[in-house]
């Protein structure tokens, strides 16, 4: 796993449509539709279950009006996709049959296809911005919905709000024997390890929160920091930018003990030692963690990725 220049997005977010109201109103009518409830999103398995405009006035009989975010236009023929966030009239007691046809994007971000992956994600992205902020930081007043769901607008004094990124730098940290170190923490599922990372801090560069976070939570220094990639991390709204830097000092590298309470060391021999044996849990395949080890391990000749096949556990 390299910096390169990536593919363009499946989906054009078509931004210029945003301010064009009819023209939404418009798209609406053919669209696909991604229904939103409390961040569950209609899916099955391994795909998402969309909505036609039609279907989702039959729905009104049960769900709120709720709002329409514009996710974009497919590049491979122009279909109109938007999110609805919406929530039940009369909420059910079971939670089965509140969430009966929807998942959670960690339920089944692992199983979908990229074009599906990247609507979920901005639907989902969306839906936690807007549900958290009805109201004006600067005067308390309501908000709405305006520009496709791209921006809020107060009712009192017409300010915009916008959705915002919160960045967070991911780190494969490895030594001079091309080693990878991984850590553990305490809510994640016993043996499961991953990447180290953290939010990057006001006045902070990229490079100087992947030094400061791997020094906090390993005890040790890195150098020659190199960009990966990024991805976007909609829980609850973050970006994760991913990079790998070269410790010279490995023996000195220890747990933190409070975020990270375990840390260890891996071989390519011994992470598929430890994966066959069940002593080693990896993130699971949505993560742009997961993409960083697998880019790792394959980039010797001999290991697969099949090598690395374990549980999808988010949490105990």
């Amino acid at each position: 796993m390299s910096a390169r220049n990536q593919s363009l997005s499946p989906i054009d977010r078509s931004s210029e449509l945003r301010i064009d109201s009819a023209q939404l109103a418009l798209l609406w009518q053919s669209a696909q539709i991604l229904p939103l409830i409390e961040g569950h999103i209609g899916a099955d398995e391994e795909q998402l279950r969309f909505l036609t405009a039609e279907s989702v006035e039959t729905l009104l009989v049960s769900f709120e009006i709720g709002e329409r975010y514009f996710l974009g236009l497919a590049r491979d023929g122009g279909q109109a996709f938007f999110a609805w966030r919406t929530s039940w009239i009369n909420e059910p007691v079971n939670e089965d049959i509140k969430f009966e046809g929807f998942k959670t994007l960690r339920e089944v971000g692992g199983s979908l296809s990229e074009v599906d992956l990247t609507l979920a994600m901005h639907a989902v992205g969306l839906g936690n911005w807007h549900a958290k902020h009805p109201r004006c930081s600067q005067c308390g007043a309501e908000t709405i919905s305006d520009l496709g769901g791209s921006v809020r607008v107060c009712s009192v004094d017409s300010s915009q709000h916008y959705p915002r990124t919160d960045p967070a730098v991911i780190v494969l940290v490895k030594d001079a024997a091309d080693r990878i170190l991984l850590g553990h923490q305490s809510i994640w599922p016993e043996k499961r390890f991953s990447t180290f990372a953290g939010f990057v801090e006001p006045g902070e560069s990229f490079e100087e929160c992947v030094s400061r976070e791997v020094f906090e939570e390993a005890g040790v220094y890195c150098n020659d920091i190199n960009y990966l990639a990024s991805q976007a991390w909609p829980f609850p709204a973050s970006i994760m930018i991913a990079f790998e830097a070269i410790t010279d000092h490995p023996d000195t590298a220890k747990a933190d003990g409070v975020e990270i309470t375990e840390i260890a060391w891996f071989s390519r021999n011994e992470m598929k030692s430890a994966i066959a044996s069940g002593a080693l849990l990896l993130p699971p395949t949505i993560s742009v963690a997961r993409k960083m080890i697998t880019g790792w391990y394959t980039a010797a000749p001999g290991y697969e990725v099949a090598d690395l096949k374990s549980t999808e556990a988010w949490r105990p």
